[in-house]
């Protein structure tokens, strides 16, 4: 042990984190252990690196963006029949899995655990999680098949997580057959003088690292392997909080193989030009998310010669890729964006400092950063009250918030 410490002293002193042992002779054996090994596990590099990142301007001014072609569900005429054949079959031969990112806790929501577990206040008293279950279940009893599930949880909510799903007997699935749980990465939280913050417990303080961590973490996890001995070939890669996601679409899939092409995303149109969604485009010639705070006012409100918004179709994180796709943007990390935020730590002298304003930087990766990894892309719009509602905020909001993804689940579901 000795010789370890020794040696992460003289890492920490190189990269000026020697605060990070402060308090570690107040750790037990067990915690000191964890904070060591915490420490070992830090890309210092890529922290230092980061926080530079914090104090330069971001400019997109030299990025050429242009409008997304997409295809309509609803339009598809005699082209539905094709693609949902071609879908049908693939689904059919277990060709498909389906990925839940879950690593939130449900703290919006007044809920004490992790979001998945949040009744949405249907008459079933059923969690999101049962609610997409029931979903994959009933989709599988078409085909036959069992769809495989695989649910990202985080290093905050992973144990409550298993225990919710052992408590309610894995709702009909196997685990560690066609149910399995992975972990989603994480990176150390830093304050403005780029100092990794240590957290109540007096280890280092983490925060995951965004929905765009899922390629590494699947990859890390061994998931992509063990999707390969199912024989999956198309995963299919959505939020925990959208209770309508469907997961199963042969649609598609379809498009997916008919296009040639290895990413397929659904869209639903914006609501109005000035909706703080990100919509699909290019960028540079390559398929893109551009975020609203992004796009210009003249933008936003161009339409084409049929009235509809250039940039109208709105990324609801419902994606489809082909596993070797996922495998490929699993092998190195995305650009990290920058979020500004309130973060609780043990200061010098072992005391807790809870902040009133946000004093701390966390580093998030987004899942639509890989898009620029391909070439061609396909987008499908579906319509939102059919596949879109997410549950994001309190029902004091007024939108995306329990009451209205439960107006929508019971609407479609005929509930009403």
């Amino acid at each position: 042990m000795n010789e370890k410490l020794e040696e992460i002293k003289t890492i920490l002193k190189k990269y000026g984190q020697e605060h990070l042992l402060n308090h570690y002779e107040t750790l037990d054996e067990v915690h000191k252990q964890k904070l060591l090994n915490q420490i070992e596990t830090i890309n210092f590099e890529l922290i230092n690196h980061l926080y530079q990142n914090t104090k330069k301007e971001i400019k997109y001014n030299d990025d050429k963006i242009t409008p997304m072609e997409y295809l309509d569900k609803n339009k598809l005429y005699d082209d539905y029949k094709r693609y949902e054949n071609i879908g049908k079959k693939l689904i059919q031969e277990g060709k498909l899995a389906a990925v839940t990112m879950a690593g939130g806790q449900g703290t919006r929501l007044g809920h004490n655990g992790p979001k998945g577990t949040y009744d949405i206040g249907l008459d079933s008293h059923k969690s999101l999680f049962e609610l997409l279950c029931d979903s994959l279940k009933e989709e599988g009893k078409k085909y036959g098949i069992t769809i495989p599930w695989f649910i990202m949880t985080s290093q905050e909510n992973n144990k409550a997580t298993i225990e919710f799903f052992e408590k309610n007997k894995y709702f009909g699935y196997q685990k560690d057959k066609n149910l399995f749980f992975f972990i989603q990465g994480e990176l150390p939280m830093i304050d403005t003088e780029g100092k990794i913050l240590i957290g109540e417990d007096g280890l280092i303080k983490q925060a995951a690292d965004g929905h765009g961590g899922i390629y590494e973490s699947l990859v890390k996890s061994g998931m992509t392997k063990k999707m390969r001995e199912l024989g999956v070939e198309w995963v299919f890669i959505a939020g925990i909080d959208n209770c309508l996601a469907k997961m199963v679409d042969p649609v598609l899939m379809g498009i997916a193989v008919d296009k040639s092409v290895t990413v397929a995303c659904k869209s639903v149109v914006k609501a109005n030009p000035k909706e703080k969604v990100g919509v699909f485009c290019k960028r540079n010639g390559k398929p893109s998310v551009i975020e609203y705070s992004e796009i210009t006012e003249e933008m936003a409100e161009a339409c084409d010669e049929n009235g509809e918004l250039l940039y109208g179709e709105s990324h609801i994180l419902c994606n489809l890729f082909n596993i070797e796709a996922v495998e490929r943007m699993g092998k190195n990390p995305l650009p990290y964006h920058i979020a500004y935020k309130k973060a609780s730590y043990l200061d010098k002298e072992g005391k807790l400092v809870v902040p009133d304003s946000p004093n701390a930087y966390k580093f998030e990766a987004f899942l639509f950063d890989a898009f620029g990894e391909v070439d061609e892309m396909a987008v499908l719009r579906v319509k939102r009250e059919e596949e879109f509602a997410p549950v994001k905020n309190a029902d004091s909001a007024g939108v995306d918030c329990p009451k209205t993804a439960r107006e929508l689940y019971k609407k479609f579901h005929n509930l009403v």
